[in-house]
């Protein structure tokens, strides 16, 4: 496969996560990595520690990369774009934005323009990603094959449309960050129970990767899997009961819809 230089606009989290985890898989050469940020001292530090290339403005991003990825908050995505739109060509942009479809980036670019928009997570940091593709897609075939054996090696890869982005957002975009907030609790109450830090968050880690593993691996229904860990009158069923009691199943229902929500709240153009 023919490869391409990329050109990042944004140098956060979202973006470190996507470079960091395609220079350890050796998918991208740093030289190959184009960035620019408003913050330049972040992408000086970001060219001196990883090697790739620092850029100091949008025109020169587009002059020395082939695809641009949009790596930047929703609320300075409508400014970029206009700061863009002058500059691209016909290079496909790629957008990793909460709320921002590729409709909507097309009405500030042109409907002429190659997009593709897809929600990607933190974890492609150490090749564990769940990256998520807007369907359909107009990129050229070798450029959307390119972007999507990209994303593949740095996790999983799948394909939604545009209605569903939203609760994509809310399930694994966002979703690393419930997650986190499990492990710490699981790792707290080792702690409360008389178990180092260090050793509490080790098994902490550990259950929650071996369990979400066994459920890809296998194929099983979450439900049947828990109900094999409960014992008739044991200590799995009464922490089960405890968390039943309260609300743990409703509570996380519940924070998904309301990412939902906001997510679908920031499609709206301002």
């Amino acid at each position: 496969m023919t490869p391409y230089k990329l050109g990042f606009a944004g140098a956060g989290n979202m973006a470190q996560s996507i470079i960091k985890g395609a220079l350890s898989s050796s998918t991208l050469r740093p030289q190959d990595i184009f960035i620019y940020d408003i913050d330049a001292s972040l992408t000086q530090s970001l060219q001196e520690s990883l090697g790739i290339l620092a850029c100091s403005s949008l025109a020169q991003l587009c002059v020395n990369a082939d695809i641009i990825i949009l790596a930047v908050k929703p609320n300075v995505m409508a400014a970029l774009l206009d700061g863009l739109k002058e500059h691209i060509d016909g290079k496909p942009v790629v957008s990793i934005a909460a709320g921002w479809s590729a409709d909507m980036i097309a009405q500030i670019i042109g409907a002429d323009k190659f997009i593709c928009r897809l929600m990607p997570n933190t974890p492609l940091m150490v090749g564990e990603g769940m990256s998520v593709f807007e369907s359909p897609c107009n990129l050229p075939e070798d450029k959307k094959a390119f972007v999507e054996s990209l994303f593949s090696s740095l996790g999983a890869i799948s394909h939604a449309p545009q209605k569903a982005m939203d609760a994509v957002t809310a399930v694994s975009g966002s979703g690393p960050a419930y997650v986190f907030m499990f492990i710490e609790a699981l790792s707290d109450a080792g702690v409360l129970c008389g178990l180092s830090r260090e050793q509490a968050t080790l098994l902490a880690a550990q259950t929650v990767m071996g369990s979400a593993k066994m459920i890809l691996k296998t194929g099983s229904h979450p439900g049947i899997l828990k109900d094999a860990v409960c014992s008739p009158g044991g200590t799995t069923i009464e922490a089960v009961k405890s968390l039943e009691h309260d609300g743990f199943r409703g509570c996380v229902i519940k924070a998904v819809e309301k990412s939902a929500k906001k997510s679908k709240s920031l499609s709206q153009l301002t």
